[in-house]
């Protein structure tokens, strides 16, 4: 029988190797440090999700205005 060779991917946190796998309870981060400190780094609200463009304003004609 064949083993099956498991995914290896980088730590988002320090580009570490992590196997992903039963064995790295952190995965996708190398350990709960990069763990703790990429929580801590959403808390801070370090990262952001970009707001789409604004949509310019505009007002609609009231009494008295031209339409």
């Amino acid at each position: 029988m064949t083993e099956k060779k498991k995914p290896v991917v980088a730590c988002p946190q320090c580009s570490k190797d992590v196997v992903w796998g039963d064995e790295s309870p952190y995965r996708p981060f190398c350990s709960e440090r990069c763990k703790l400190i990429d929580l801590g780094q959403w808390a801070n609200e370090d990262y952001r999700i970009p707001l789409a463009e604004e949509q310019e304003d505009f007002e609609l004609p009231g009494p008295g205005l031209p339409q």
